[in-house]
Formats: structure tokens, C-alpha cells, sequence
């Protein structure tokens, strides 16, 4: 049984944390790390002497903000609420992939633009709705919580998709489709959009984006939020989630690259919109079923604001020192709760010292709540929050190289396979292109199926990890693939170029090869589609454990951003090789000629490999340096621990 208390110090009523009195008969205790400053709360106290793992948590509430009773607990969340949610994200990403796949196509045949530009406005659309998800993430950590976040960004998505299925249906809002065959496209002679539908129609699209840019942080998290962690098998269901999370995802795009391409051939540009809008409707509609269900985390407030404050007070403390005379110890508020609403107390770090003067608090800063200016004194767990963010942001960082080859993927592959024969011998008719990028995630939806059952107990027996691979192991693995993919990807090209010229289609670009199949193909969509699995499953699990309590939306927008990130670096990297290799006074053709048999897609995709090599020795490194954030009980355990060597030296 723990030892009662000591009196507390006069400045307890403060609610500061009192350093350790120096000894000087030892010099084990001077050579002590500065968390040795940050003493024991009540709420480690209390975990320790309960000695149970779910003591410590954050309590789910209700949709009004209230706690919700231990009695209605098994009422609520779980797996139960985790498939209303799972709902919601299929048909987001079905609208999502479903635009991705045939805007440039629309935009081309429909509203005459030249191929480039259209698939250049699509990647900008993808780029901006994946970078702008910090937004949503803001938004749901600071202010509206992640339910009324996802709510009101789902119903923007909607009013997106209805204004694009009515450009799509009414006869004004497009130019007039007179005259205008293939080879009226391929020279440019199709009349134009005017400028005022051209302008309406990046509207729709633009509030379809940032649609999804508020929700796309805001549902892994929530889903996530539905199991308690104060579950001794919270690690266990949450490691679960996020992989049929990601199935739900790869489902959405599955019916994309299917259904609504069957559609679009058959019933049209407005039916095939029109379909995307009315899933979404009905997956709004099922989310707002499960709202009885739902347990909620409080916002913690404007995550930035405190992010500033603690960069502005260590700026401010820059030149005092931890030994100062007026060094009083590190803030933290007394008692089992933070000063952040929604967010458990964080364990002192030793890394980012300089960050740690933002807690530093000196005679000066005052003894009373009243007196304390949080630009010049924050508390611990505040400057914690920061440290942690800076910890994460390498990991999503290195991810922008898969975004990048996935974006690559998503023009280049289509490019190749319009020439290359597409037959299904065995149901007598061809694959349409658009169809193709539905095998990475046939793959994907394969290996998901099969991850528990196969891959854990394989690469349990390696690594002995009880999920198989930790999170970063699995980005890692990830990684790796994805550099395999474009180096198939760039010799199959190679062989593919090669026999455009020797069997004479060199300046038949648009016409399909009888003599090579185009499911060659399938083994760079398989193995980006196994990359996809262990790098962004693994990235969006390692973002929501690691990220602070009050920021795990923001953390979560991390993925998104790299994702966005992917898209404009890819267009950056092909406008750069565009210019570097194409001359057109000379007659060079670039890298990227408008005819892939004259064009060097080959040398791209080896750019890309190594690009992912270097990206992936880089990201080897990070991991290798990075701590991942100990669980409640064990840091209870090493906390205790660690006080009862102070005390016994």
C-alpha cells in the first residue's frame, strides 16, 4: 500500500511541480535526466496503487458532452457503431475514387480540354482535398468534435456532387458537343467551355474537395474513438479497426473503378455523377442513424493557439537556464486531469529540451492561477504535445513518395493500357481502361481478407511481435514495395515501347497492340497495391496511437497531407522532367510525350525507383531513432519506479 503523501509546498496551491531538492552527497542524482523534475501527479499516484492498465484514459461522452455512465458504456460504441462509420467511408471514397477516375475524362471529352490540363485540374483537386484535410482536422480538435466536423463536411460533400451531376445533366452548363468526334479532340478543334461554366463546374468541384478534405481525418479517428481505451484489449480491437477501416476504403474504391465506370459507358455522365450523389446521400443517412450510438471526445481547443504559445514561451525563457536561482520546477496543473480538455496527462520527454523552458517556471511567472500567462508559461503536457508532433512528422513525411508513385500510377498505367489488348477470352469481350486501377485494389481487398490469417503468424514467427510487424515496420514494408512496383513498372514499359516499334504502332499511340496483353500490367498494380496496405493502414494506426489525446484529428491529417503532398509533387516532378528532356526546336520529344511509343515513360518509372530508394533510406533512419510513446500502465510503472530511485538514493 503507498506511502500517504508528504504536506504539500507552499506554492501547491499554484499548482506547480516542485523540482527535486539537489544532493550533493551523490552525483548519481545530478547526472538525473530533466524528467526527474516532473513529479508524480495525483493520477499516476492513483494507477500505480490501483495497478490496473485502465485507470488511466479519457472518459467516452455523450453527443451532448456529458459523460456517459458506466451502465450504458456496453450500450454504446464499439463494433456496433464502428460499421455505421465504416458505411459513411465506403461511399466518401467510392464518390472520391469515382471522380478521380473519370473527371479527366469528362473534362477532356465533355468540356474540351486538352488531356494535360485535364488530368492536371484532376491531380490539383485530388492534391487540394487531401492537403486541405488539416482543415477538417483543425476544425475537429479545436472546436466542433469529430461528429458534427464529419456531419457538416459530408452534407458540403453532397451539395458538391449534386452540382456536378447537374453539369453533367443539364445542356447550358457545358459547350455544345456538335461536330466534336475523336479526332475533332486529339487536334483541338472542339468548341471550348465558356469561362462561366468552366468556373461553375470548378466549383462543384472544388466544394466536393474540401468536402472531403473535412472528413477524410475526421472518420478513421472517430471510428476509433467507439472502443475504450481503458479496454485491457483496446490495442488488439484498435489494431483491428484500422484494417477493415482500410477495407471499407478499399470496397468505396472497388465499386468506383466498377460500377460507376459501368454506369458512365451505359446511362451516361449524369447517371454515373448521379449515382455517386445519391450513395453519398444514403451513407449520410446512415451515419446520422448511428448517432445513439456514437461515443464522443471533447475538443481540446485551437490546437494551433497552443502550439504557439508554447513556441513563443520558449522563445521568451531562451536564455534562462534549469539551474537558474529562480527556478522553481517544470508547470503542470495538480490533480488527475490536464489543462487540455479531452487529453490525459503526458509523461515528460528529454528530447526537444529547449522546448521544455516553454514549462519552465521561475519565481517571476507568479504563485497563483490567476497570475499565469500562458504566452509566457505553459504546462508540461502542453509543451509534450508539441514534442510529439515534431516526433511523428518524418514518419508521413517519407510517405509522400508512395502518393506520388500511386498518382504516377494513376495516369501513366491508364496511358499504357490503351495500348495493349484488354480481351477477357472467357467472357468475349474487352476490360474497358478505365477498369484497370481496379486490380490494386482487388489486391488489396485479398491481402486485408487474409492479414490476420496469414501474414501475422508468419511474421510473428520473425519478429516476434504479437501483430506481426509494429507500425513502422509494416510502413516500412510498405515502402519497399512500392519501390518494386516501378522498377517492374519500368522495365515492363521498356519491353512495351520496344514492341511498339518493332511491330510498327509507333505513331499509333491510341490504338491497342492484339499481340500483348495489357494484364502484364497486374503485377505493378498487386505489389503497389500490397505497399498500399502496410504503408498507409500501418501510417493511419501509428497516427491515431501516437498522436496527443486532443490532436488526433490533426495527427490523423498528417496521412492525408502527405497524400495531397504526392499529388503536387508528382506534378512537379513531371513538369520539371517535361522540361528537361523535351525540346521541341530540336525535335526531342520528352519523357512524357503526349505518344507513349515515342516517350520515355521507362526512364520516369527509374527516377521514380530511386527517388523511393533514397526516401526509404531515409525513412530507416527516423524509425530507427523513434520512441514510440509508452501505454498509461507502463509509464505509471516507470514513473513509480523512477521516483522510488530518487528516494532511495
Amino acid at each position: 500500500m503507498e506511502k500517504p503523501s508528504p504536506p504539500p509546498p507552499p506554492f501547491s496551491k499554484s499548482k506547480e511541480i516542485k523540482s527535486p531538492q539537489p544532493m550533493a552527497s551523490t552525483t548519481s542524482l545530478q547526472r538525473k535526466k530533466l524528467g526527474s523534475h516532473f513529479l508524480a501527479s495525483d493520477e499516476r499516484r492513483f494507477a500505480a496503487a490501483a495497478g490496473a492498465p485502465n485507470a488511466i484514459g479519457t472518459t467516452p461522452l455523450d453527443i451532448r458532452g456529458a459523460p456517459i455512465p458506466e451502465r450504458d458504456l456496453p450500450r454504446t460504441g464499439g463494433w456496433v457503431a464502428a460499421f455505421f462509420i465504416f458505411g459513411n467511408e465506403t461511399a466518401e471514397r467510392m464518390a472520391y475514387y469515382g471522380l478521380s477516375v473519370n473527371m479527366v475524362v469528362f473534362l477532356f471529352k465533355v468540356m474540351h480540354l486538352p488531356f494535360a490540363a485535364s488530368a492536371g485540374a484532376v491531380n490539383t483537386f485530388l492534391g487540394i482535398s487531401q492537403a486541405s484535410s488539416v482543415l477538417g482536422g483543425f476544425l475537429a480538435d479545436a472546436y466542433l468534435g469529430r461528429y458534427w466536423t464529419i456531419a457538416g463536411f459530408a452534407t458540403l460533400y453532397l451539395l458538391g456532387l449534386v452540382g456536378l451531376t447537374l453539369a453533367a445533366t443539364l445542356p447550358a452548363l457545358v459547350p455544345s458537343q456538335q461536330g466534336c468526334d475523336t479526332l475533332a479532340m486529339l487536334l483541338g478543334g472542339c468548341q471550348p467551355a465558356e469561362r462561366w461554366q468552366m468556373a461553375y463546374l470548378y466549383a462543384a468541384l472544388y466544394v466536393t474537395a474540401f468536402g472531403a478534405a473535412g472528413i477524410r481525418p475526421c472518420v478513421s479517428s472517430f471510428g476509433a474513438d467507439q472502443f475504450d481505451d481503458r479496454d485491457v484489449n483496446y490495442k488488439r480491437r484498435l489494431d483491428r479497426f484500422f484494417n477493415l477501416f482500410y477495407l471499407a476504403v478499399t470496397v468505396g474504391a472497388i465499386a468506383a473503378f466498377t460500377l460507376v465506370v459501368y454506369i458512365q459507358m451505359h446511362h451516361g455522365w449524369a447517371a454515373a455523377f448521379g449515382a455517386l450523389a445519391i450513395a453519398m446521400g444514403a451513407s449520410n443517412a446512415l451515419f446520422f442513424a448511428g448517432t445513439p450510438l456514437y461515443r464522443h471526445k471533447a475538443p481540446g481547443g485551437s490546437p494551433l493557439t497552443r502550439v504557439a504559445q508554447v513556441l513563443v514561451a520558449a522563445f521568451r525563457k531562451r536564455h534562462a537556464g534549469f539551474d537558474s536561482g529562480g527556478y522553481v520546477g517544470l508547470h503542470e496543473v495538480a490533480g488527475p486531469k490536464s489543462a487540455i480538455r479531452g487529453s490525459a496527462k503526458i509523461e515528460h520527454t528529454d528530447d526537444f529540451r529547449w522546448l521544455d523552458k516553454a514549462a519552465l517556471r521561475l519565481v517571476q511567472d507568479g504563485h497563483n492561477d490567476g497570475e499565469i500567462d500562458p504566452w509566457r508559461l505553459c504546462t508540461v503536457t502542453q509543451v509534450e504535445e508539441v514534442k510529439i508532433l515534431m516526433r511523428l512528422l518524418p514518419v508521413p513525411t517519407c510517405t509522400i513518395m508512395l502518393s506520388v508513385v500511386l498518382t504516377e500510377f494513376l495516369t501513366l498505367s491508364v496511358q499504357q493500357a490503351y495500348t495493349l489488348n484488354t480481351a477477357l477470352p472467357l467472357l468475349g469481350s474487352h476490360l474497358p481502361v478505365t477498369c484497370m486501377p481496379v486490380f490494386p485494389c482487388l489486391a488489396i481487398f485479398l491481402l486485408l481478407a487474409l492479414y490476420y490469417h496469414t501474414f501475422v503468424p508468419l511474421a510473428r514467427r520473425l519478429t516476434g511481435h504479437p501483430h506481426g510487424a509494429s507500425q513502422l515496420q509494416r510502413v516500412g514494408l510498405g515502402l519497399a514495395f512500392s519501390i518494386l512496383s516501378v522498377v517492374w513498372a519500368g522495365a515492363f514499359e521498356r519491353y512495351r515501347r520496344r514492341y511498339a516499334v518493332e511491330h510498327g504502332y509507333l505513331g499509333l499511340f491510341l490504338t491497342p497492340m492484339p499481340g500483348l496483353t495489357a494484364y502484364w500490367l497486374l503485377i505493378q498494380y498487386c505489389l503497389i497495391g500490397v505497399a498500399e496496405v502496410f504503408c498507409l493502414v500501418g501510417l493511419i494506426e501509428f497516427l491515431y496511437q501516437e498522436a496527443p489525446d486532443a490532436m488526433r484529428s490533426v495527427g490523423s491529417a498528417y496521412a492525408a497531407v502527405a497524400g495531397g503532398l504526392g499529388c503536387f509533387v508528382a506534378t512537379a516532378i513531371n513538369n520539371a522532367v517535361d522540361a528537361a528532356t523535351g525540346d521541341v526546336l530540336e525535335g526531342r520529344p520528352s519523357w512524357l510525350a503526349q505518344n507513349i511509343n515515342v516517350a520515355r515513360f521507362d526512364y520516369l518509372y527509374w527516377l521514380l525507383a530511386v527517388l523511393s530508394t533514397v526516401n526509404l533510406a531515409v525513412f530507416l533512419y527516423f524509425a530507427s531513432i523513434y520512441t514510440y510513446r509508452s501505454s498509461p500502465h507502463q509509464a505509471t510503472t516507470a514513473n513509480n519506479k523512477e521516483q522510488e530511485e530518487v528516494s532511495n538514493i
